[in-house]
């Protein structure tokens, strides 16, 4: 995947009610690359994440300014079909949220829901987004056994896998380790890394040492604002702004 600019963010300002969460956000994230995003909790980082895919119309006091444009399309214009853009920006969440439902059933979710009936299709689409998702050998032997039943690690691959099942161009992903024991994270960290040839990659992450070995590109927010944001190498050994070298030496955050 070449690396051209998927996402560009212009003068993004986001409120809930007369809180102003992000403010005259400028943004540009490319194909081929994970950008992550950084910064102490409540600066913004999983507002702007979910600004992304227009998570925050859920909420009833949330009122947006600015521009989003994935593709050159404003997708915050009244135009803007929203099913259509949440199946091209998918969003894994911090915890993992399977279904109640089977293994298969998870994956082929999405699929049924946008039309896709026939059975061999969905058996493939199953097996490709798994394998995507570096599960399939694991579960391949037990797709009809419940979600519910596997591990930590294990449902939020498959969350992915899930996410991956619909064909999307970007991922969103906001904490996806968090919760989970080192070896679990590696394993979605490794993933990270493989998905990132494939689609357009942004992580919400609170852990600095993950931003470094998974992204190429970071970005510190601060107070609702992007103090700094350039190559991920670069930004942790010679930040520009002293406030992110303040954070990134642990002053504060």
């Amino acid at each position: 995947m070449e690396n051209s600019v998927k996402i560009v963010t212009e003068k993004l300002n986001l409120y809930y009610g007369n809180f102003q969460a992000l403010k005259e956000v400028n943004l540009e994230v490319c194909s081929g690359k994970v950008t992550a995003l950084i910064g102490p909790s409540g600066c913004g980082k999983s507002t702007f994440l979910r600004s992304l895919n227009r998570l925050n119309d859920l909420i009833d006091s949330v009122r947006v300014e600015g521009e989003v444009r994935i593709d050159g399309e404003n997708i915050y214009d009244k135009s803007c079909d929203v099913v259509r853009l949440r199946k091209k920006v998918g969003m894994v969440f911090q915890k993992a949220n399977p279904f109640p439902k089977s293994i298969y059933e998870n994956v082929a979710y999405g699929p049924r829901i946008h039309g896709v009936r026939d059975k061999k299709v969905l058996d493939r689409i199953v097996e490709k987004s798994l394998r995507e998702a570096a599960l399939w050998e694991e579960v391949k032997d037990n797709l009809s056994r419940s979600a519910l039943r596997l591990s930590g690690g294990q449902q939020q691959r498959l969350c992915i896998a899930r996410v991956l099942a619909v064909e999307p161009e970007v991922v969103l992903m906001d904490e996806p380790t968090s919760a989970l024991d080192p070896i679990a994270t590696q394993k979605i960290e490794d993933l990270i890394r493989a998905l990132k040839q494939k689609f357009t990659i942004v992580i919400v992450t609170h852990n600095m040492q993950q931003a470094a070995r998974v992204s190429d590109i970071t970005a510190f927010f601060l107070n609702g604002e992007i103090v700094e944001v350039g190559n991920t190498g670069l930004l942790f050994t010679q930040p520009v702004d002293q406030r992110t070298e303040d954070y990134i030496t642990g002053k504060f955050g």
